[in-house]
């Protein structure tokens, strides 16, 4: 997945001029802090060098898992045409654009941001953005703001920074916000995964529908050490790549989300929870099925329709 032509261009001018090497200590050290999930009270894109090293090498990681996500929801949802985003933590804005290049219908958006370096970002990549009318607003994730309802909420890669309780009183608030769908996106990693069956327990109880990924709205039956998680590729730049001192051209994004809905999603009957591993006529596939269960099924060409399906299927796909 690449980022959208007219996003990508804006990013280019907004990395012009800047040093290599200061991009790479900058890129280094966000680095380390998202992978250690510091909560030192400070901001990760607190200063304009960490809101370079952003763009430069987690913004595009970062739209992929987003549009991924919201992509699973619409699938779901073919008569969802949100008018209106409400997006907490929004970075430079990676929800907006991913969120407009899945439903173009989105009028109106309503950024918030704590970080003033990050945020300002934002407001010169947005002026680029198909979205007519957005507003960018200073608010932390972790106190009470003010902000109108909308169609569609978003929140992507913030619960990481905040404590539990912060984050389950922020998805609260956020749900009372959401007219139609919330979407929260967060790491591919075992702690991700925690947080996220947290949030899925929370809105079940305030009442929502589980639009995707899962199935099913019952007790999720993934057990530790393993976890659910979905994977997107990432097409570098070259900057990208120089950046962070890679020669890949491409880098594999691990996420989790959930889609929380105000009405009932089309059913289906299971979710692809892994690559697909096959060999001659045979293809297995480890699902998530409606029914509440994990299964390992082995399908091979005596099972016809449902053989040929299965080979097409990729991870995170419903069958």
């Amino acid at each position: 997945m690449e980022l959208p032509a007219a996003l990508r261009a804006a990013v280019d001018r907004a990395l012009e001029g800047v040093q290599l090497a200061e991009l790479q200590r900058a890129a280094d050290t966000l680095s380390s802090r998202y992978r250690a999930e510091t909560r030192d009270g400070k901001l990760h894109l607190s200063d304009e060098m960490f809101a370079n090293a952003y763009l430069a090498t987690r913004l595009p990681a970062t739209f992929a898992a987003v549009r991924a996500s919201l992509e699973s929801a619409a699938e779901l949802m073919p008569e969802f045409e949100p008018k209106s985003l409400l997006d907490v933590g929004a970075g430079p804005g990676t929800a907006l654009w991913a969120a407009s290049d899945c439903w173009p219908t989105i009028a109106s958006a309503t950024m918030l941001e704590g970080s003033q370096s990050i945020r300002k970002v934002g407001v010169e990549l947005s002026a680029h953005s198909a979205v007519a009318h957005v507003e960018w607003r200073a608010a932390d994730a972790a106190k009470s703001f003010e902000a109108d309802k909308a169609d569609l909420v978003t929140l992507a890669y913030v619960l990481d920074e905040l404590s539990p309780a912060e984050g389950l009183a922020l998805v609260e608030r956020l749900w009372a916000a959401t007219n139609g769908l919330l979407v929260v996106i967060e790491p591919g990693t075992p702690a991700g995964w925690r947080r996220m069956m947290a949030v899925r327990s929370r809105l079940i109880e305030l009442g929502a529908y589980l639009a995707a990924p899962c199935p099913h709205s019952r007790s999720c039956p993934i057990v530790e050490p393993d976890w659910c998680h979905f994977s997107r590729r990432v097409a570098r730049s070259r900057l990208h790549r120089l950046t962070k001192r890679g020669e890949v051209p491409w880098e594999d994004e691990k996420y989790i989300f959930l889609a929380a809905s105000r009405m009932p999603a089309e059913a289906f009957h299971a979710r692809v929870l892994a690559p697909a591993r096959g060999g001659s006529g045979k293809i297995h596939l480890k699902l998530c099925q409606e029914n509440g269960s994990i299964d390992e099924k082995l399908l091979t060409k005596r099972d016809g329709e449902l053989f040929k399906t299965a080979r097409r299927a990729d991870w995170g796909d419903v069958l």
